[in-house]
């Protein structure tokens, strides 16, 4: 199958534009709809197309959508990469990748890579940060190979995998340093809303 084009949405958003992101959600993540974590997505949904800065694109064949990647810029000093560093990025302005799915049918022809290009196209941040799930090597492989380096290990929410964060500048600049840390304990759900991590249903670069 192909994909004739990808839009671009903010926070002008059509009508039922959250159906279509959770139509998307239950194809892609058809094998993980057992999982509470993945039952909770229309709360993620609800929370990040609310945030300041929220931008999403979607791809389509014909008028079917085949996949999406949202995010949106991160809250000074909660930031995902924050105490993972030993010394803060100057500047440390960041982009949050939190979401990018593809349709099982749409997989195989680079289109996770064009849906994260097309949403961090012109941005202005100084980084984009995601969370990459730690027991999925091809996902953390994916996220490398897009320029992307691990600064550390972290768990969003109660009852969620580990994760790894995973931080790219996007103008050309090192990055300071990254410890070795071990996973951080559980945060409750107050403190995941509170701190608007990633969804953690998402490997971002899982699907090509």
């Amino acid at each position: 199958m192909t994909v004739a084009r990808i839009v671009r949405y903010h926070h002008e958003l059509p009508v039922d534009f959250d159906q279509l992101l959770l139509g998307v959600h239950v194809d892609a993540r058809a094998d993980r709809m057992y999982d509470p974590f993945a039952q909770r997505f229309h709360l993620v949904v609800d929370h990040w197309t609310r945030r300041p800065g929220f931008s999403c694109v979607v791809s389509y064949d014909g008028r079917e959508p085949t996949g999406f990647a949202y995010g949106a810029p991160l809250a000074a000093g909660r930031e995902w990469w924050r105490g993972l560093l030993d010394a803060a990025p100057d500047p440390a302005v960041t982009f949050g990748l939190s979401e990018l799915m593809v349709r099982p049918a749409w997989r195989g022809q680079g289109l996770a890579g064009r849906l994260h290009d097309a949403l961090l196209e012109d941005r202005p941040e100084e980084l984009v940060c995601l969370l990459a799930e730690a027991d999925q090597p091809r996902a953390r492989a994916r996220c490398e190979s897009w320029g992307y380096r691990p600064v550390g290990p972290t768990r969003p929410v109660g009852g969620s995998p580990a994760y790894t964060v995973m931080l790219r500048r996007l103008r050309a600049a090192p990055l300071p340093p990254a410890p070795l840390l071990p996973v951080p304990p559980l945060r409750s759900g107050r403190e995941y809303r509170e701190r608007a991590v990633a969804h953690p249903d998402g490997s971002a670069a899982g699907e090509s």
